[in-house]
């Protein structure tokens, strides 16, 4: 068993549980206090019930993504000890900063939007849900900030072995950062929407409360088609700056083994990693010089000519990420997003004007399953992203091997792995059947009516 490798498996393992959680969690607070904003300013109670109802779905995966968040922290101390001695001056501080100020003002103004219903006038009410999600996706920010670090260093110096901050605005200003951050937003909005909808085109087709889920599917398919729009807009920016930062995974991600100009874009392609070459591949011409450049007769440099510079940059070693992995995690990615595209674009029509969304029983049982396919795009973007830089924990800075840490056996490695799999899995079986139940279950709405 290889302590590295056991090291890696355990922090991505817990890493994607830990991720299955934040992006609902970052759209569905933004459209909690939309829903909300709604019903301050209209008086109408179903968007009160609304709020309501899709306030709970959103307080059991805020729950979940807090309990699965923990261990996170542990492993830098526990696993990447030698990370942690290299980096802690610059990777402690926005990480705190998330916790004292983001993290603390959501989980406090959670507890006000939870009990304060009755309690505190309607706008101070708002206020606590605008801060919640607010809030949330201030949190995100600050891990962004950290994680940009990790992808395209800036604002710091080498002293001792150490990597040192010069700069905090610079880490701000980090480009990667903006262009990270409004694309997980725009991940978690399009998430959001599409559980939304599955939600309530299950209640749709049982004829349970249209009154409520009839304007929550429509509200959900424009916020969930927004989403998707604004994911594909910034991930085709993102690409390119990508493109220019860390060449070597955009070149993996094409599976480009020599230099073209002009490069074609591969739809699909069989990988020999062994020999350096493809079997077989399926081009659109010109495609990826437009895309890498938005000209379509530049040259794109292959993997081969990238190994080649790398090695005269940092010195002997494989700079060549994981192929096939990096190809197909970014294929899966995309094709899921644009799968997601069409099926927002078509719930927006069929749910506006005199359309009756209803009678297209196919169509809403299939948007049953099809919150998998952002949970696939984000699992997928983010596996292309954190291995696609391969062999770099700190891109150009530290490697992986040298993250590691040197004092902890392979065995202990193994039996947390094998722990916190099954914990993990079991807690994630847990939130899914408690939204289930909750979505399945009018008897919250009819409380609330109650109530009311």
């Amino acid at each position: 068993m290889d302590v590295i490798m056991l090291a890696r498996w355990q922090f991505a393992i817990t890493t994607i549980f830990h991720f299955f959680f934040v992006p609902l969690t970052l759209g569905l607070s933004i459209f909690v206090a939309i829903l909300e904003t709604k019903y301050v300013r209209s008086g109408d109670e179903k968007y009160k019930k609304m709020a309501k109802f899709w306030g709970k779905i959103f307080l059991i995966n805020f729950a979940m993504g807090v309990v699965t968040g923990i261990v996170q922290e542990f492993q830098f101390g526990l696993n990447w000890s030698e990370y942690s001695r290299f980096m802690g001056d610059i990777f402690g501080a926005p990480l705190a900063i998330e916790a004292l100020l983001a993290f603390y003002l959501e989980s406090t103004f959670i507890g006000l939007w939870i009990f304060g219903w009755e309690r505190v006038s309607k706008k101070v009410h708002l206020t606590a849900a605008w801060l919640v999600a607010i809030a949330s996706n201030i949190s995100a920010l600050w891990i962004l900030i950290a994680n940009s670090f990790m992808q395209h260093p800036v604002g710091y110096g080498i002293e001792n072995g150490r990597a040192v901050m010069t700069d905090f605005f610079a880490l701000l200003a980090n480009p990667g950062v903006w262009y990270q951050f409004p694309h997980v937003l725009s991940a978690g909005i399009s998430l959001a929407g599409f559980v939304v909808m599955a939600f309530s085109g299950w209640h749709l087709l049982r004829k349970h409360d249209v009154t409520i889920h009839r304007p929550s599917f429509r509200a959900a398919s424009i916020y969930a088609l927004i989403g998707v729009l604004g994911v594909i807009a910034i991930g085709h920016f993102q690409g390119q700056f990508v493109y220019r930062s860390q060449p070597a995974k955009m070149a993996a991600a094409e599976a480009i083994w020599t230099t073209e100009q002009p490069a074609g874009f591969s739809v699909i392609a069989l990988i020999d990693e062994k020999n350096q070459t493809n079997t077989f591949e399926l081009k659109i011409p010109a495609l990826q010089s437009f895309l890498a450049t938005n000209n379509f007769s530049s040259e794109v440099k292959g993997i081969t000519t990238l190994q080649t510079e790398d090695v005269a940059t940092y010195g002997e070693g494989n700079y060549i990420p994981p192929v096939t992995l990096v190809f197909w995690s970014f294929r899966i990615m995309v094709g899921t997003g644009f799968l997601m595209l069409l099926l927002a674009l078509l719930a927006v029509i069929w749910s506006g004007g005199k359309n009756d969304i209803e009678s297209k029983k196919g169509f809403l049982k299939f948007l049953f399953i099809a919150p998998v396919l952002p949970y696939l795009a984000s699992t997928f973007g983010w596996i292309m992203a954190e291995v696609g830089r391969w062999p770099w924990i700190v891109y150009g800075l530290q490697k992986i091997e040298k993250a590691v840490s040197p004092n902890v056996p392979a065995w202990n490695i193994a039996l947390s792995l094998i722990l916190f799999g099954l914990l993990y899995s079991i807690l994630t079986i847990i939130a899914f059947r408690l939204a289930l139940s909750h979505g399945k279950s009018d008897i919250a709405i009819k409380s609330s009516a109650a109530s009311d």
